[in-house]
């Protein structure tokens, strides 16, 4: 639809970015509204509506800047877990894997309900398991918050992402074996990428600091470092991408190994600055532009059930270890509202299966009225779930 613009086509998807950015300040500003959610409805409405479709070569420069930004706060993310914490408290670790557990149940006899075909159904219920670690960083950051629910939100985030992840390869081996009855092709498509995906981040996580500590002056808790990893995330990513490994298990387990290697990283540094807020922008906006308003409208009857259904699986797994865990029920209540958010995760999830020959896209309707419904509500549950909590900056 292009030909409505005067623009030359290379030029509509930065203006389309810029007005992203422009949008989700304004709103923000004017309804505190988080950026990310209006990222995603700009993204979404210039693609169906004014952009068309961009060509395959342009589509495949964005998805690589995607990962990249995702690379990026999934680094930080692993950056701020506990080891220790999850060590002392292990129903933290029980409480994820019950909550991912039952919102995987929950989600596959619902799409069954609907006629869904098995196969599918079981995907969707993997990609479901999820909490998007870039909503849930994006929200926390831009509210600077910190507190009980913050940090829980933070550590189940990760485990579900690793448990979807997980979840989500053995499944796709499963598929392929039984399509193809290629066992080995089955398993290098699940457990064992996984594997070496999280030793190339242990490799790097590693290296690095053992390199900053001789090479530079401050060493590796030093402003100057902060290139340092950026550029070491944007490797992880590129090799993961290129090889067809998990840049997802790469990027998470470089920034935990880089905690606790006893590395210091500033708020800057945390952030990636400037850096990382304009990959956020390309993120949230890219992500958006690959949902078509047609399967959105075909899926939306069952993605609004799933939304409910998923919600409150969470919310009520995590107020069932309440105690147990350490935390008031009412935390954890919000707690299970924050983890809302799963849209980036998933699209990115099946971009990288789409590169290994399963396209999977076309099959999975609901999802794309999913990932939309979640994209604009899931950042505005979490923000309002922390604000309830009493966890964010005043001057937010």
């Amino acid at each position: 639809m292009s030909e409505f613009w005067p623009l030359p086509y290379q030029l509509l998807w930065p203006c389309g970015l810029v007005m992203a950015w422009m949008a989700g300040e304004m709103l923000h500003r004017w309804t505190a509204l988080p950026r990310i959610s209006v990222y995603g409805v700009v993204g979404f409405l210039f693609a169906n509506f004014a952009f068309g479709s961009m060509a395959q070569a342009e589509s495949d420069i964005f998805m690589l800047l995607a990962n990249l930004a995702f690379g990026l706060i999934l680094f930080e993310l692993g950056y701020r877990i506990n080891l220790q914490w999850l060590k002392r408290n292990p129903w933290i670790l029980v409480t994820a894997l019950v909550e991912a557990s039952a919102s995987f149940i929950c989600v596959y006899f619902i799409a069954l309900a609907f006629d869904v075909a098995s196969f599918t159904a079981a995907m969707l219920a993997a990609l479901a398991m999820s909490t998007s670690p870039a909503a849930v960083l994006r929200v926390v950051n831009e509210n600077a918050s910190a507190g009980q629910v913050t940090e829980r939100l933070l550590h189940f985030s990760m485990c579900n992402c690793v448990l979807a992840v997980l979840t989500f390869k053995v499944i796709i081996g499963v598929g392929l074996f039984h399509g193809s009855g290629d066992l080995l092709h089955a398993i290098s498509n699940s457990l064992a990428v996984l594997l070496v995906s999280a030793g190339m981040g242990l490799l790097m996580g590693l290296l690095l600091p053992a390199w900053l500590r001789h090479f530079t002056p401050n060493g590796p808790n030093g402003r100057d470092a902060t290139l340092a990893f950026a550029l070491a995330v944007a490797l992880l990513v590129a090799v993961t991408h290129v090889l067809k490994f998990s840049p997802v298990l790469a990027t998470l387990t470089f920034g935990i190994v880089a905690r606790h290697r006893r590395i210091s990283l500033s708020r800057t540094q945390r952030n990636f600055g400037v850096l990382g807020d304009l990959l956020s922008v390309l993120l949230f906006f890219y992500i958006a532009t690959t949902l078509k308003w047609q399967h959105v409208l075909a899926g939306l009857p069952l993605a609004l059930v799933l939304v409910f259904a998923r919600t409150s699986v969470k919310v009520l797994a995590v107020s069932a270890f309440a105690r147990v865990s350490g935390i008031t029920l009412r935390k954890a209540v919000l707690t299970g509202v924050a983890l809302t958010p799963m849209s980036v995760f998933a699209i990115l999830l099946l971009e990288q299966t789409r590169r290994l020959g399963v396209d999977l896209v076309e099959n999975l309707l609901p999802l794309a009225a999913l990932v939309l419904l979640l994209e604009v509500i899931g950042p505005i549950l979490t923000q309002r779930a922390l604000i309830m909590a009493r966890e964010t900056s005043s001057t937010s």
